[in-house]
């Protein structure tokens, strides 16, 4: 899929400098960038939604010694 964004001139020479220091085409970088980028995004607003159930009482959890009980491995 085809997309074209505008970047501020700073950024843009940033993408510039990145890939002609490394030998990659500026796709190539941004395609890596938007790949990590979106990993770290989901990453956060997953962990946020969890902790956001968790607050309100929607979500279990236990202590370290309970799970460690429920496994056996309390010493």
């Amino acid at each position: 899929m085809a997309i074209s964004i505008q970047l501020p001139a700073a950024t843009e020479q940033r993408l510039d400098f990145l890939a002609q220091q490394t030998g990659r085409t500026k796709d190539v970088c941004l395609r890596e960038i938007i790949e990590r980028g979106l990993e770290d995004m989901e990453d956060y607003y997953l962990a946020a939604e969890v902790l956001k159930r968790v607050r309100d009482g929607g979500e279990q959890v236990y202590s370290a010694a309970q799970v460690k009980k429920s496994l056996g491995l309390d010493d």
